[in-house]
């Protein structure tokens, strides 16, 4: 028998639930060369699926667990995430 979909809160969460905002440190990238030689010392992961950017998506993640799926009051942590990525993506282009 398959599980009834619950579709997100469209109420906002209590003001003592809500998830603090993402701190500066979620916007910067990791090294991604550690990353991947971490990664390419451990199998059976592969350098493909290393995410400098980690920390931010797990806390977007865990943000839209706390607020229960209600995507509005996690945009500051999507922008974190998006942050991250577009600076990783720049220093992969500015090694090239």
């Amino acid at each position: 028998m398959a599980a009834t979909p619950v579709p997100p809160s469209t109420t906002r969460t209590p003001l003592e639930y809500r998830p603090k905002p993402p701190s500066e440190d979620l916007k910067e990238p990791e090294d991604y060369k550690v990353k991947f030689k971490v990664h390419q010392a451990t199998p059976p992961l592969t350098p493909q699926f290393s995410d400098p950017c980690e920390k931010a998506s797990k806390a977007s993640l865990q943000c839209l667990e706390q607020t229960r799926y209600n995507k509005g009051e996690c945009y500051e942590y999507f922008k974190a995430y998006r942050e991250c990525k577009a600076k990783w993506v720049g220093q992969v282009l500015g090694q090239r």
